[in-house]
């Protein structure tokens, strides 16, 4: 997965949801560009989901993305 891909999917109009895959097996929604924020030099990105919760994830870390409003239904799957 590359900083163009996901800038892609965030960029996308209409916005479609979708979930960010971890090599760890987790999977978190993000659920609208406002759920998701990128670092200056874009190597990082920060994903709010559920109740004010938030992760920081390496883009190297993230094999996959699944575009679709079920992939980015509900809390973050560990």
């Amino acid at each position: 997965m590359t900083i163009e891909q996901l800038r892609s999917l965030y960029n996308a109009d209409p916005f479609e949801p979708f979930a960010v895959h971890l090599v760890n097996g987790r999977a978190i929604p993000v659920a609208s560009r406002a759920h998701l924020a990128f670092s200056p030099g874009g190597r990082t990105i920060v994903i709010q989901y559920g109740n004010d919760a938030l992760d920081m994830i390496d883009l190297s870390s993230i094999p996959r993305l699944e575009v679709g409003p079920a992939a980015a239904a509900g809390q973050a799957v560990s």
